[in-house]
C-alpha cells in the first residue's frame, strides 16, 4: 500500500510576508515610533507623511477606481496590468506638474492665485501623520474610507474647507446612486439578455483598458491631492521625481497582491468579475467624475461617489430581479448599510483629528453638535 506523501507548501515571498497580520502590525508599530520621533522636523515629517499616504491612499481607492479592472482581469499576469496603469498615472501627473508649474494635484491644493485652503505647514503635528497611519488600518480592515476627508481635514486652515467638502462628496453620491439605479432598473432586461452568453466578444476587453484608464487618470486628478498633500505644493524636479518613482512602485505592489484584503468590498458585489459589468460601471463612474472634476476646483470624496455607484446598482439589480424574495434584497440592504457606515465612520475620525491639529475648527465641530 503506498503511502501518499503530502506536498511541501512552498515558502512565502518577501511581498507574502509582508500580507502576513504580524508583520503588517510590526510595520504599523514602527511607523507609529518614526511618527512620533521625526514629527517636530519638517523635512523628514513630511516624507513619512507622503510614504504612508500613498501606499494608504491608493490602497484604500483602489476599490473604486481600479477594483473593477483587477476583479475582472485576475487571469492575467500582474505585471501587465501595472505597466498599464503606472504609465497613465505618470503622464498624467507630469502633465500637471507642467501646465501648473509644479503643481502636481491639478490646482486641487492650489488655485491660480497661490492661494491654498489647505496650505503646506512649516510645522508637523504629530495627529497630521496619524491620518495615513489610520487609513493604513482601516485599509487593512476592509473599510472603504475617504481618503479625501482622511487626508485633507488635518491640513484644512478653516473649517469651510471641509464643509465644501462634504457638501460636494454628498451631491456627488446622491447623483452616482440616482443615476446608477436608473441605469441598472431599466436597463436591466436589456443588459441581463445581452450578457448571458458566457461568450466574450474581443472587443469589450479593448473597451475596458480603455475605460478603466481614463477612470484612473481622472482619479489621478482628483484624489491625487490626498497623497500630494505632505509635499510642498510646487515640487521641484527631484521631489516630483521620488513623487512618481514611490506611487509607481506601491501600484506594482498593489497588482502583485491583486488589490489586497480591500479588493473583497468589490468581489462581493454582483457579477463585478463580467468584464461588460464592470465596463459599464466604471464607464458611469468615470462620466460623474468627469462632470465633478470641471465643476469646480474643490476637493471631493472619489469613494463616496463609488459607493453610492455601486450601491445604486445593487438596489436596481435586486429588484428588477425576475426571482422574487427577501434573501438578495436584505443581502443587497445590507452591503450597501455596510459600506455607508465605513465612509461615515471615516468621516468622523476625519473630523477628530482636524479639530484636534486645528483648534478653530474644533469649535467650529462643537458649535454643531450644540
Amino acid at each position: 500500500m503506498k503511502i501518499k506523501q503530502r506536498k511541501k507548501t512552498p515558502p512565502l515571498s518577501v511581498i507574502e510576508r509582508f500580507s502576513n497580520e504580524r508583520v503588517f502590525l510590526i510595520i504599523i508599530f514602527l511607523l507609529l515610533i518614526a511618527s512620533a520621533v521625526f514629527y517636530s522636523q519638517p523635512q523628514v515629517a513630511m516624507w513619512i507623511g507622503f510614504l504612508m499616504a500613498a501606499y494608504a491612499t491608493v490602497s484604500n481607492d483602489s476599490i473604486q477606481s481600479l477594483g473593477t479592472f483587477i476583479e475582472s482581469n485576475k487571469h492575467r499576469k500582474w505585471y501587465l496590468l501595472w505597466i498599464y496603469v503606472g504609465t497613465i498615472f505618470i503622464v498624467t501627473v507630469t502633465i500637471s506638474w507642467v501646465i501648473y508649474d509644479g503643481d502636481v494635484t491639478y490646482q486641487r491644493l492650489l488655485d491660480s492665485e497661490g492661494n491654498s485652503k489647505y496650505p503646506h505647514p512649516e510645522n508637523f503635528s504629530f495627529f497630521m501623520l496619524m491620518a495615513p497611519l489610520l487609513l493604513l488600518i482601516l485599509t487593512r480592515l476592509r473599510m472603504p474610507v475617504s481618503t479625501t476627508f482622511l487626508m485633507l481635514s488635518v491640513f484644512s486652515s478653516t473649517s469651510s474647507g471641509i464643509t465644501s467638502m462634504i457638501t460636494k462628496s454628498l451631491s456627488g453620491y446622491v447623483i452616482a446612486f440616482v443615476v446608477s439605479a436608473l441605469v441598472w432598473y431599466f436597463g436591466y432586461d436589456f443588459i441581463r439578455k445581452r450578457f448571458k452568453s458566457r461568450k466574450v466578444h474581443p472587443g469589450w476587453m479593448v473597451a475596458q483598458w480603455f475605460v478603466s484608464g481614463l477612470l484612473w487618470a481622472v482619479w489621478v486628478m482628483q484624489d491625487g491631492a490626498n497623497v500630494a498633500v505632505f509635499l510642498p505644493r510646487k515640487l521641484d524636479g527631484t521631489q516630483f521625481f521620488i513623487f512618481t518613482a514611490v506611487i509607481f512602485i506601491g501600484l506594482g505592489l498593489l497588482f502583485y497582491l491583486r488589490g489586497d484584503k480591500i479588493q473583497k468590498v468589490v468581489s462581493e458585489k454582483v457579477r463585478i468579475s463580467d468584464i461588460r459589468a464592470a465596463t459599464l460601471i466604471d464607464f458611469t463612474y468615470a462620466l460623474i467624475l468627469i462632470y465633478k472634476l470641471f465643476i469646480s476646483t474643490v476637493p471631493m470624496s472619489t469613494t463616496w461617489v463609488f459607493l453610492g455607484l455601486i450601491g445604486g446598482r445593487e438596489i436596481a439589480v435586486n429588484l428588477a430581479r425576475l426571482k422574487k424574495g427577501k434573501k438578495h434584497k436584505q443581502k443587497a440592504m445590507r452591503l450597501i448599510g455596510k459600506d455607508f457606515l465605513y465612509a461615515a465612520i471615516g468621516l468622523i475620525i476625519s473630523l477628530l483629528l482636524a479639530s484636534t491639529v486645528n483648534p478653530a475648527i474644533k469649535e467650529d465641530v462643537l458649535g454643531l453638535f450644540r
